[in-house]
């Protein structure tokens, strides 16, 4: 089983990647190696954030190390939050501040489609690798479900009736902009 470093210290995150991976890959997150600072996420775009947590990961151990950045891009707010989605309400990141803030934004709007997008960046002593993953939908008007996180009661994927809250962990991770990015990384490691 091979190791490898997933910059993060939200334990959503890494319960859903190690969801994902399944058996393949011993997934450590920040917290397990002993790396409790915060990463700053200090860039513009997901790809620069993804960039900044997988290369402070990679220089802590030195082991093949992977960061992600995702957020909510709605086409209404000229894709905001976009990268800015842990902190659309402040600093705090309080999910419920950030989905009520959103709401309101929108409650003239027509156009409610938003995507979700996650950029993960792979690291290890010869290459950085990129990796994107899309999930299209809209927001409707009101929180709907328990599961998830972030801005998951919001946001209901093209094609279903329910939103990312509403659905199982497992269907929310065969289809979400995470579980994507996460499969083209997959692709990569097994074909390294």
């Amino acid at each position: 089983m091979r190791e490898i470093i997933f910059a993060t210290n939200n334990e959503n995150k890494a319960k859903e990647v190690n969801q994902i991976l399944g058996d393949s890959f011993k997934v450590k997150t920040l917290h397990d190696i002993g790396y409790f600072d915060e990463i700053e996420e200090t860039g513009n775009t997901f790809y620069q954030n993804a960039y900044i947590k997988a290369k402070q990961a990679f220089d802590f151990t030195g082991l093949p190390s992977f960061g992600d950045d995702s957020g909510l891009e709605v086409e209404f707010l000229d894709g905001a939050p976009g990268v800015y989605s842990a902190r659309y309400a402040g600093e705090s990141r309080n999910s419920k501040a950030n989905n009520d803030k959103l709401l309101k934004a929108l409650e003239q709007a027509e156009n409610r489609k938003a995507h979700f997008v996650t950029v993960i960046c792979y690291v290890d002593k010869t290459q950085t690798k990129y990796f994107e993953g899309f999930c299209k939908g809209q927001i409707v008007k009101d929180l709907r479900g328990e599961n998830g996180f972030g801005y998951d009661p919001v946001f209901l994927p093209d094609g279903y009736d329910q939103t990312f809250a509403q659905m199982s962990v497992a269907l929310k991770n065969s289809i979400s902009h995470r579980a994507k990015a996460m499969e083209h990384l997959i692709d990569f490691l097994k074909n390294s």
